[in-house]
């Protein structure tokens, strides 16, 4: 189930039409990254993994519509960030890639 959220996140950004190439390389490259930590956490905590699959995914959605919504990407990405929340510790490099992936995805608009 991960593992297909994840590839619809690959899709949404290889298919995207309003990401420059230099910012689609990045995003699928923190993607990846995301995914190996996602598998980690999984075996811990299928749930929060899950969730935090499913908020990247919904972010990554509002963030490249051709007709993006700011309050819909914003409040995608919040609750993408909250996913984190509580990780820091246990999951550091977890923490960074979901923030990486919602600074990118935040600044697509500006």
């Amino acid at each position: 189930m991960i593992d297909q959220t994840v590839g619809k996140i690959e899709s949404s950004i290889r298919d995207s039409k309003t990401l420059p190439p230099e910012r689609r390389a990045e995003l699928l490259a923190l993607v990846g990254t995301l995914k190996s930590e996602i598998a980690t956490l999984s075996e811990t905590d299928a749930a929060q993994a899950r969730s935090i699959a499913g908020f990247t995914e919904v972010s990554t959605h509002e963030a490249t519509r051709d007709q993006r919504n700011p309050r819909l990407v914003e409040l995608s990405l919040e609750g993408l960030r909250s996913s984190v929340t509580g990780f820091e510790k246990s999951h550091p490099k977890l923490v960074q890639i979901v923030n990486a992936i919602s600074h990118q995805l935040s600044n697509l608009g500006i």
